[in-house]
This record gives structure tokens, C-alpha cells and sequence, in this order.
């Protein structure tokens, strides 16, 4: 699951900046990014990411998998020397070791255990949250620079939040039958949509690093306590510091790789009457002079 985000995060970064920057909450973004080959095998990595991720839902706790799962900005870091040959600072090995340290941390202190049902209540609140993220997405469009990159970031991590929130107990269906009856399943998949918008539109905005912290930020932790809460999760007794360890360095690794990462340039692609972008020549990246930066999806 982390391997498949991180490559996800670098692939639809690539494809982001390439494309005409929006100033409303307009689904066709999705739509636009789609025609890019690019977002399109990014896209299919997040999927088997997604799918993974929906799979160690079913038994192990929130806050384990969506450490996890911020985790895989270490891979796209990694990725970024590899491929597009970042120079890789002291201090950028140092966090990845941290991270590392941090996520064995968390599979020492979870405790296995299958979800407990979220009942009305529960898919009450994901649905209102659906509608406030929403709300407040479409005024965040209207912000410009690293202000909307942050703000888009945070709502984008809200929503990924809440869909992990739905699928842990969507993950325990006894059939699949009850699978496709259950309004958790409709719930999972409008708020990844929901969240992916918001992050298309984070990605176009002035600094990607601060809408990665922003995102990841807001997306791990509220699932973590919903979780232990709500949904059952479990950590071994008498490791409770270990969990909690854990998932600080995890988290502050993950935001602090977001200041070592490729730095963000502006929106490279300069808008033409036909509405096709022309990316700048100069700017580092992929061929065709796409600029690159990881963004963690979800």
C-alpha cells in the first residue's frame, strides 16, 4: 500500500501541473486530468493503494494504516532520487529513518481486532461532514497561493479521513450482498471523490509542501480517534506509549519530509486560447519539462 502511494503521489503531481488551474469547485478537473496518461497509471496505483489500505481496514486500527498510508511521501521522496535524480540531503535520510522507526513503532502496538459498526448516528455524521467539507471547499477555491494550497490540503485530508472512517466497518461485511446494500460503501466512495477534487485543485496552487503538511495533517489524526473511540480499535495493553510515539514521529517525519522535498514552483502551465497548457521548457522534471512535487494521496 505505501509503495503503490508513493508512486501514485508522483505521478498525479506530474499531471496536475500540467493542467489548466481552476479557480471554482468544478468537477471537471477530474475530468481534464483524466486525459493525461500520466494521472491515469497514478490513478491506478492509488486504486490498488486504495484497495490494500480497504483490505488491512478490516483488522487493523486506524490509526496504524492511515500512518501508513502519509508514509508513502518516503517512497515518493525515494522516487524523486531514483527517477528524477533529487539530490537527497542529510537531513531528508535522517526523516526517512524516523519514519521507518515510527511506522515499526505502530505495528508493535496495534492489536489486531475486527471493526465495530458505526449504527445511524454514525452514517448521520459522515454524511453532514460530506456536506461541510463541501461548503467550505467551495470558498476555499476562491484563495490563492500557499493559503488555498494549505486550505484545500486540510479539507482534502478530512475527506480521505472520513472515508477511512467509513470503510473500516465497510471492510467487516459478511457478504457481499450486505457489502453493496450498506450506505458506507456510497458514503466511502463520495467522499474519495470528494477528496481527490480537493486535492487536484491543492496540487495546482502555489506550495505543494504546505498543502501535503495541511493534508496529512487533518487526515490522520481525526480517523485515529474516531477509531479508538468509535470503531474498536485495539492497541496490546501496556503499549499505549509505544502507539502514541509512533504515530507523533510518523506524523511530524511525514510534514517534515514536506520541507525537504523537490521544492514547489508555481503552476508551470501557462494558459492558451485553446485552453491546452504549454508547460515552461526550463523548469525541472519529467520530459517536457513538467515541475514535479510528491503530494500523498490517500
Amino acid at each position: 500500500m505505501i509503495v503503490a502511494y508513493g508512486i501514485a503521489n508522483l505521478l498525479q503531481s506530474v499531471a496536475a501541473t500540467r493542467t489548466t488551474l481552476h479557480h471554482t469547485f468544478d468537477p471537471a478537473l477530474l475530468f481534464r486530468l483524466v486525459g493525461h496518461r500520466t494521472y491515469l497509471v497514478g490513478l491506478g496505483c492509488q486504486v490498488l493503494g486504495f484497495s490494500l489500505a480497504f483490505l488491512a481496514r478490516r483488522d487493523l486500527p486506524l490509526f496504524l494504516v492511515q500512518a501508513s498510508v502519509a508514509a508513502g511521501l518516503g517512497v515518493t521522496a525515494l522516487l524523486g532520487v531514483l527517477v528524477l535524480k533529487w539530490r537527497l540531503p542529510a537531513a531528508e535520510v535522517a526523516l526517512l529513518v524516523l519514519l521507518l522507526v515510527g511506522i515499526t513503532a505502530l505495528v508493535l502496538a496495534a492489536k489486531p481486532a475486527p471493526s465495530r459498526q458505526l449504527g445511524t448516528a454514525g452514517v448521520v455524521g459522515l454524511v453532514v461532514a460530506l456536506g461541510v467539507i463541501g461548503g467550505l471547499g467551495s470558498l476555499a477555491v476562491r484563495l490563492r497561493g500557499a493559503p488555498g494550497s494549505v486550505a484545500l490540503g486540510a479539507l482534502a485530508g478530512l475527506a480521505f479521513s472520513a472515508a477511512a472512517v467509513a470503510a473500516r466497518p465497510l471492510a467487516s461485511a459478511y457478504s457481499f450482498d450486505a457489502f453493496l446494500r450498506d450506505p458506507l460503501l456510497y458514503l466511502l466512495i463520495t467522499h474519495s471523490i470528494v477528496g481527490q477534487l480537493l486535492l487536484g485543485m491543492a496540487m495546482q496552487r502555489g506550495s505543494t509542501t504546505a498543502a501535503v503538511a495541511a493534508m496529512d495533517a487533518a487526515g490522520a489524526l481525526p480517523a485515529a480517534i474516531v477509531g479508538l473511540l468509535l470503531l474498536g480499535d485495539k492497541i496490546w495493553p501496556g503499549r499505549e506509549w509505544l502507539a502514541a510515539t509512533g504515530f507523533a514521529i510518523t506524523l511530524a517525519s511525514v510534514l517534515a519530509l514536506t520541507r525537504y522535498a523537490e521544492p514547489q514552483h508555481q503552476h508551470a502551465g501557462r494558459p492558451v486560447p485553446s485552453g491546452r497548457v504549454v508547460p515552461r521548457p526550463a523548469e525541472r522534471g519529467l520530459p517536457g519539462g513538467a515541475p514535479v512535487a510528491p503530494i500523498p494521496r490517500r
